[in-house]
């Protein structure tokens, strides 16, 4: 795919870039991950059904990206839309809350076993930095625990560029490897009477190397140091949040935490975020100073309350495990006949392919675009995400798609 159409002419998609380019700063090279998508990709959009996108040309996709994680039922799931349109006629925002605040904090402390209250952000970023800001009201302590090469955000506390951050807005950060439980004691053992907290991710997710899993013992060491020592275990449940378990990511590993900061699936694609914790920490929840000028408005909260309830009337994380082990287990059967040797990692739900000895990842970029020019969009170096939408027929669907990309790319490595 190029920058213009099959008669020459200029595509939509390149002029929207070029108007960009003149009035945000970078166009959209450094905003909405254009930077991260392989070249050739679509940057905008003009709609979205079901498992399907549809860019700025006119063109469908079966979408293994979910608007990068949001989208869990599918775009434009008819009830959470009916929820948030009816909320809309009614008002949105308001001079205070409505009681859909009221009503979607008793369902997530129903739904999370961890949860005995709930305070609503827009973002996830929002959200990791209310749990890092209440850990430290509650002990009175600075140090901050994270592991090396996670995301938690994109503000200078957390962010993964150093541009624009000074050496002070990292003071009171000190870093372990993810499953590495030797790491995280010297870690804890350096940060002594100053910790405040350790945050997790749900699983380990970082950019273009394989997804890894939390080995259970880790997560209980986790759990134990942070008992130990009084600090706050920090569970960044942003990304994975709703798809593998609802009752929260590290529920499967009989570990809970004593914060939870979620985003991206809590309201299948309306802006909102969520921290949730425990009793004990509830006074420093109610005394920290956090909040924004939309972060309460209605229509948002009506949609998560849609999307909970029906992620739990179809059992969402068991829909989606089982659809990711169907394109998993189609992914695999057809690369070996094509004589390509690739890994899948991650959970079924977030799954990343790669192919054994890409340097560079070309093969594995190669791969994507062969793919998208045939009408599915995929990821080589980011965690895919499924929803609800993607149906045993949407994925064999996408695995004719994906067959003949590994033809093409036999063809041309051949």
């Amino acid at each position: 795919m190029t920058a213009t159409d099959q008669i020459g002419n200029r595509s939509a998609d390149s002029l929207l870039r070029d108007r960009a380019a003149q009035v945000i700063p970078g166009g959209m090279w450094g905003h909405m991950r254009a930077a991260a998508v392989p070249e050739g990709y679509p940057q905008f959009f003009t709609g979205g059904k079901g498992a399907r996108v549809t860019d700025a040309d006119g063109r469908d996709y079966i979408d293994f990206m979910c608007s990068w994680g949001p989208i869990v039922l599918g775009h434009q799931h008819p009830a959470v839309e009916e929820a948030a349109a009816a909320r809309w006629r009614g008002g949105d925002c308001l001079n205070g809350p409505t009681d859909q605040a009221v009503e979607l904090a008793e369902l997530l402390v129903r739904t999370m076993p961890s949860a005995d209250w709930a305070l609503f952000q827009k973002n996830g970023t929002d959200a990791t930095t209310g749990c890092v800001t209440i850990a430290r009201a509650r002990t009175g302590r600075r140090r901050i625990l994270v592991a090396r090469g996670a995301y938690h955000g994109a503000v200078p506390w957390c962010s993964p560029s150093l541009v624009g951050v000074t050496a002070e807005d990292r003071a009171h950060l000190a870093y372990y490897e993810f499953n590495d439980i030797a790491s995280l004691e010297q870690a804890v053992a350096d940060a002594g009477e100053d910790l405040a907290g350790v945050i997790v991710s749900a699983f380990r997710h970082d950019l273009g190397r394989a997804l890894e899993m939390p080995d259970p013992e880790f997560a209980t060491a986790v759990r134990a140091l942070c008992d130990r020592t009084g600090a706050a275990l920090i569970l960044d449940d942003v990304r994975a949040g709703f798809r593998l378990h609802l009752g929260g990511s590290w529920e499967q590993y009989g570990v809970r935490p004593d914060l939870s900061a979620y985003s991206k699936a809590i309201a299948n694609g309306h802006p909102l975020s969520a921290i949730i914790g425990g009793d004990a920490w509830r006074e420093a929840a109610a005394t920290v100073f956090v909040t924004g000028s939309f972060w309460y408005t209605a229509a948002p909260m009506a949609a998560a309350i849609a999307t909970l309830n029906e992620l739990h009337r179809v059992d969402g994380p068991a829909v989606m495990r089982a659809s990711g082990e169907r394109l998993r287990a189609g992914l695999a059967e057809q690369a070996a006949r094509h004589g390509f040797e690739v890994v899948q990692s991650g959970p079924p739900a977030m799954p990343l392919m790669q192919f054994v000895g890409d340097t560079g990842d070309k093969l594995g970029e190669a791969f994507c675009q062969e793919a998208l020019r045939r009408g599915v969009y995929m990821h080589h170096r980011h965690n895919m995400f499924l929803g609800t939408a993607h149906t045993a027929e949407e994925i064999d669907r996408a695995l004719d798609v994906t067959d003949s990309a590994f033809s093409a790319l036999a063809r041309r490595r051949g």
